[in-house]
């Protein structure tokens, strides 16, 4: 257990190193190009998904985001007990990472971001950003395991420029962008809505997934029961 919660920490930093870090860099040679600088940010953002998935997943899984975690335990893929080590590790790693961006790059190690990401459209991006990363991991895992970390890779990317909140579809990601006020950041007022839909969006797809991934045989005993 602590093997896999030090993973879920040293993914999760790496992560958000990657996402906060990007961001900062594609900002400062974008020359004010808000499009230009997303697009780095979602390029950076999707490989270091693959390559931290490739890492980690023969040790932990690599949820590296609680909803994933959360969903593991809902479909009953992992034990509840095991759901609070994994949690913590990713919020603490996803600071770590923030932190280490932020001083690569010369800012203070956390301040808080005012960039606003609020009202119904934010939030139901969040959701629909959350539901879909689920459904494509349980999707793939169930079939092609081995396609996981390039599918979550380029759902990321695609989620990126198809929500209006860019996706952020992570509780730990949502919690620690809020400590950097640079391209990546998330005002801390808006902090809560986001975690609620990404939450709520776990458990539709939780529940959903379950209901699809039924043995055919028993779909049909129900059938000819109706």
């Amino acid at each position: 257990m602590v093997r896999r919660a030090a993973a879920e920490f040293l993914g999760t930093a790496f992560l958000l190193a990657a996402v906060v870090g990007s961001g900062i860099m594609a900002e400062r040679l974008a020359a004010g190009n808000a499009a230009i600088a997303l697009l780095a940010n979602t390029i950076a953002t999707g490989a270091a998904l693959v390559a931290l998935i490739l890492a980690f997943e023969p040790i932990s899984g690599a949820h590296l985001n609680p909803a994933v975690t959360l969903g593991q335990a809902l479909l009953r893929q992992m034990p509840w007990r095991q759901v609070p080590a994994y949690v913590l590790a990713q919020i603490a790693g996803g600071f770590a990472g923030v932190a280490a961006a932020n001083v690569m790059f010369g800012c203070p190690l956390f301040f808080a971001a005012s960039r606003a990401r609020s009202g119904p459209a934010q939030v139901l991006s969040e959701f629909i950003a959350t539901f879909g990363l689920l459904i494509v991991i349980w999707g793939c895992a169930k079939s092609r395991a081995p396609a996981v970390p390039f599918a979550v890779g380029a759902y990321i990317a695609a989620a990126y420029w198809f929500t209006a909140s860019t996706s952020f579809a992570n509780p730990a990601v949502t919690l620690a962008r809020a400590a950097s006020d640079t391209f990546a950041g998330i005002r801390p007022a808006d902090v809560p809505g986001f975690v609620g839909a990404e939450l709520a969006g776990c458990v539709a797809a939780a529940f959903l997934f379950s209901w699809l991934s039924r043995p055919s045989g028993a779909v049909g005993a129900h059938a000819l029961e109706d």
